[in-house]
């Protein structure tokens, strides 16, 4: 497996509102990890960027352990390319989990 890091760059994040409490993962969070555990092979930044995610959470992901990325060449219009794959891990499943049980959990 090839080491990669991902191409982009990341901008300074704020601090969350120190009064402001956050239950379970972000709404984009949850849905690209659950995107990622529906791919058994992972989505390539490309496919994940045209589902409306940005640059910023997928290397949020990745530096957190939810998910991890490495390299791919594949051969497009005779060329060969490199593009990045982002597969969910161990911790992103466990995550996912871990949400629905405490959904489930304040629904009854």
């Amino acid at each position: 497996m090839v080491s990669y890091q991902l191409r982009f760059t990341t901008t300074a994040h704020s601090m969350p509102h120190p009064h402001r409490r956050r239950h379970g993962p972000k709404p984009d969070r949850r849905r690209a990890l659950e995107l990622l555990a529906a791919s058994p092979d992972g989505c390539t930044e490309a496919l994940m960027f045209a589902n409306g995610f940005t640059a910023e959470l997928l290397i949020e992901l990745v530096r957190v352990g939810l998910a991890s990325a490495h390299a791919e060449r594949t051969v497009a219009d005779g060329k060969m390319t490199e593009v990045a794959r982002i597969k969910l891990s161990e911790a992103g499943r466990q995550a996912l989990a871990d949400d629905a049980i405490h959904v489930r959990a304040k629904s009854t």
